[in-house]
């Protein structure tokens, strides 16, 4: 297309947008083109699009914010759960006879405060980043879903939906998970050694355990465990979220008329909703959690296969879930707390920012 002499710079850059826009929708099938980027042609259309950008960029800062501050709440609610079940999951048999006992003998030898938190410094200082970039994650997912599917911004996404984005909120997390779940469960594990007079632990602390990991083998030895993670984190994510928008919708008022939402959900509900996704999250994936606890705690040199011939040589399948009745008894408080968490920052950002 071709513009007089006298046409300004921003009649032949609209000029210009326009004829890449109209060769996009001429050339390329419509399932395609429709999916591409509109080129601006016109300030207004430029300020449109950098407008919902930020708007874009601004919610899902919010999700990175919220889902840290929920993080914080599963970790203060659920860490005795968890310290519970990697403590059985790694223990020779006959060690403890049942999560109470675990308690017991934690408790009585480090006391209340030191025997159920034992290593609670990695999670806390690693679940704020952590559960921030998978709710950040989540909400990424859930924009890529709705841009391939087509789907308006104010639509639901089918739970199908909801599980793809999910599994896709667990592939940045698990940069984050791996490292930092490596060290949690070698400190619970250290925790549940019995040391000789005058012996000191072998490590002091988190910052010791990666220094001495690192020293002994690299970035690898670190992030030890990361495959095991992602294919723990994948499904677990996908049916995270699903179990918890599935369990909402059920939840949410509906006009008895038209069956559409008519009200929010109430705190209680998101509470219920959050507790079952903690659940739905842990049945299909324990197994794979007690191979990566077994990964991460073992010294030398494992695989993931060698640690499954193992566990199996062992017990069976009922060695995969040792410490099962704990992660669910955790899985309800902590992933309650959670999403209570990041409903609550939700609320209060809303109040303070729209």
């Amino acid at each position: 297309m071709s513009t007089s002499p006298s046409s300004s710079p921003s009649e032949t850059a609209a000029a210009a947008a326009a004829s890449v826009n109209r060769s996009i929708q001429s050339t390329l099938p419509s399932a395609v083109a429709d999916k591409l980027p509109h080129v601006p042609s016109s300030t207004a259309e430029l300020k449109a699009d950098a407008k919902a950008a930020a708007s874009t960029g601004f919610t899902q800062l919010r999700s990175f914010a919220a889902g840290g501050f929920g993080g914080v709440c599963a970790v203060v609610v659920g860490h005795p759960f968890d310290l519970v079940k990697v403590r059985m999951q790694t223990a020779e048999k006959g060690v403890y006879s049942s999560a109470i006992d675990v308690v017991r003998k934690s408790v009585a030898k480090d006391g209340l405060k030191r025997g159920l938190y034992a290593g609670v410094s990695a999670p806390l200082v690693g679940v704020t980043p952590m559960f921030a970039v998978s709710f950040w994650g989540y909400d990424l997912g859930k924009s890529i879903v709705r841009s391939t599917s087509g789907i308006a911004p104010d639509a639901n996404l089918s739970i199908a939906q909801v599980a793809g984005a999910g599994f896709f909120s667990a592939i940045p997390m698990t940069a984050i998970t791996a490292p930092f779940e490596r060290v949690k469960v070698i400190l619970q594990v250290q925790g549940q050694k019995t040391l000789a007079p005058g012996e000191k632990p072998k490590y002091s602390g988190g910052a010791d355990v990666v220094r001495q990991l690192y020293r002994e083998g690299g970035v690898r030895s670190v992030f030890r465990g990361s495959v095991a993670t992602l294919a723990r984190d994948g499904p677990g994510s996908a049916a995270y979220f699903a179990a918890y928008e599935y369990i909402k919708r059920l939840l949410t008022p509906k006009d008895p008329v038209t069956g559409e939402a008519s009200g929010k959900l109430s705190l209680p509900a998101i509470t219920c909703a959050g507790a079952a996704a903690g659940v739905a999250m842990w049945i299909p994936v324990f197994p794979i959690d007690t191979v990566k606890s077994r990964l991460q705690t073992a010294e030398g040199n494992v695989t993931i296969g060698g640690v499954v011939k193992g566990l199996y040589a062992k017990g069976g399948y009922k060695a995969f879930f040792p410490g099962f009745g704990p992660a669910l008894a955790r899985a309800v408080p902590a992933n309650a707390a959670t999403f209570l968490g990041v409903e609550l920052a939700h609320q209060a950002m809303n109040k303070v920012f729209n």
